[in-house]
């Protein structure tokens, strides 16, 4: 409802074994993944030893046909990557955000590395005091320069590529779906040894170009077929061959489950199955989970685009009419969670356009995927309620979060999110709503077709997969019950790693 939390990056790159200019697949795997960050975009190719870059700060811009010719000279080149971001690290005014903008590059003694990247580092603090030490100039922009970087080190004293990615599964705790270019020109992907965050793989039906995408609609746009999935600290190099992957250091797969409800575009595929039909079962256990509201309930709507497909799922489990109610407004784009406290209340309520004449002394069942801060659902159900609707139950398909997010999520406090202080009760009096009805976790986990041991559930359970974010987590829970100030996100504060 316009409070959705900010998730790291969209990460895509391709080769043209034939050699043939790779940009426009980079630049429409990156166009189909816009939804994955709006704060900045960059692109990098790879030809004959040097590497071009074009970075900026908002969308993937539209290139129009005049200017096709100077795209590509400007990114020549036969292996691509590129990046769209939203900062969850870091500063987040203007100069920093550019610094930030991915694909990262490092270069030392000769050697070059080029990584774009996605997800978020737990010991960042740490990894900088290290990297300092070999790079004694090196300012922080983003997590995915600490990785270059700690990579470029590995390659410095010697180690192959293989043996230098391997050290970072080692050594770096948190998410990371990288995929990345070498300065002689090897294409390569890997991710952690959780494979918290997406990254599949494909290739162009003629077998001339081989990517890597977080989403497989990177890979539909441009006509490739989906291969696999990256498999939990898998390492896959690109060669004459096609691909060729070894796994380095699994320990377990624990996927986001967040992807599922909101992140993911619907039309993309995570464990065999698209997301739309996840999200329809989700739809479907809400009205199994909660049938006296179902009972008492007039209609449906939904929060669009991300309610849309598990509000089907309601209606075709409960026969309510899904009534259309709520319309977004395409080009009101201002995103809620950067603007003033003072302007988020407005910009929401403009942002979705709700038909009165359709609501009115209707008993109502709201569907939407999350509920984080609260405020901006209380704006909509605020609407409803002048709009003359006689009840307002909201359907959530996300679980209660209690919890802030250590994985690329930027939910990083548990000050920020309503359900760490407050039972679905609670919630419904806070917003407004005649009950908040949330999805059980068991539910969402048979929905996704996944194991519960096999997704990451850390902001819905106060479990984390990693060591180092469940020690922080665990110390600043205590801190917020005993009412002391948050300083800022967690994995960000000093003395938490023996500084400061």
């Amino acid at each position: 409802m316009g409070e959705h939390p900010k998730i790291a990056c969209g990460v895509f790159g391709a080769v043209s074994l034939k050699k043939q200019p790779v940009f426009p697949y980079v630049y429409w795997g990156l166009r189909a993944q816009n939804h994955r960050g709006h704060q900045s975009h960059g692109f990098l190719t790879y030809l004959n030893g040097e590497f071009h870059v074009h970075r900026s700060l908002d969308l993937v811009p539209k290139i129009r046909a005049s200017a096709i010719h100077e795209w590509f000279g400007r990114l020549p080149g036969h292996i691509g990557i590129g990046n769209v971001r939203y900062t969850t690290s870091g500063k987040t005014d203007e100069q920093s955000l550019i610094k930030g903008t991915q694909p990262a590059v490092a270069s030392k003694n000769g050697l070059k590395l080029a990584i774009s990247f996605n997800g978020n580092v737990v010991n960042a603090i740490q990894l900088k005091r290290e990297i300092n030490k070999h790079f004694p100039e090196f300012s922080y922009g983003s997590d995915a320069e600490l990785i270059c970087h700690k990579l470029l080190i590995g390659l410095a004293e010697g180690k192959s590529l293989e043996e230098a990615i391997k050290t970072c599964m080692e050594e770096i705790e948190g998410a990371f779906s990288v995929a990345g270019i070498t300065g002689d020109g090897k294409f390569f992907a890997f991710k952690d040894p959780y494979g918290i965050r997406p990254l599949c793989a494909g290739h162009s039906p003629d077998g001339d170009v081989y990517a890597f995408s977080s989403e497989s609609v990177g890979l539909d746009i441009n006509g490739f077929h989906r291969d696999f999935e990256l498999e939990p600290g898998e390492f896959v190099m690109v060669s004459e061959k096609g691909f060729e992957r070894i796994t380095l250091k699994k320990v377990h797969r624990a996927f986001c489950a967040f992807e599922f409800a909101y992140f993911a575009r619907p039309d993309s595929i995570f464990n065999d199955k698209h997301v739309y039909e996840i999200r329809e079962e989700f739809g479907r256990n809400l009205v199994r989970e909660y049938p006296e509201v179902v009972k008492d309930a007039d209609m449906v709507i939904s929060m669009p685009e991300t309610g849309d497909d598990a509000a089907f799922g309601v209606h075709e489990e409960s026969g309510l009419r899904w009534e259309r109610a709520t319309r977004r407004h395409r080009y009101v784009t201002e995103r809620a969670f950067i603007l003033l406290e003072k302007e988020r209340y407005a910009t929401i309520d403009k942002k979705i356009n709700i038909l009165a004449s359709k609501v009115k002394g209707k008993k109502i069942i709201v569907v939407d995927d999350s509920v984080v801060r609260g405020d901006t659902t209380k704006v909509t159900i605020e609407k409803l309620r002048r709009m003359g609707a006689k009840k307002v139950y909201l359907f959530v398909t996300f679980p209660r979060i209690i919890g802030p997010c250590f994985y690329g999520i930027d939910m990083a406090t548990y000050s920020q999110l309503i359900g760490a202080k407050h039972a679905p009760e609670e919630i419904a009096k806070i917003i407004g709503a005649d009950a908040v009805c949330y999805q059980s976790i068991d539910g969402l986990v048979k929905a996704t077709g996944f194991r519960k041991e096999e997704l990451c559930l850390g902001c819905l359970t106060g479990k984390y997969p990693t060591p180092l974010a469940q020690k922080i987590a665990d110390e600043m829970k205590k801190r917020f019950l005993e009412g002391r100030e948050e300083p800022g996100r967690l994995y960000e504060i000093p003395e938490l790693f023996g500084e400061g």
